[in-house]
């Protein structure tokens, strides 16, 4: 089980509300919230994350061979 992300944001002093979101906004997208979230939005077969684990990794395999120029 994975564990939670929890984003605490105080407000600072004379801060703006909408610079308080957007420092809410950078926490949240630098925890991986975000990416967990959209990850869990649809159910994925455990065949289908495997295949694509696999196709990820042959590209990433593939890649590193290409050479440098």
């Amino acid at each position: 089980m994975e564990s939670a992300s929890v984003v605490k944001l105080r407000l600072r002093e004379r801060e703006t509300v909408q610079e308080a979101v957007r420092r809410f906004r950078k926490l949240v997208e630098h925890s991986g919230i975000k990416k967990e979230m959209r990850r869990r939005e649809f159910y994925e077969k455990p065949s289908e994350r495997r295949r694509r684990a696999r196709r990820r990794a042959e590209r990433k395999a593939r890649m590193s061979r290409m050479p440098v120029v």
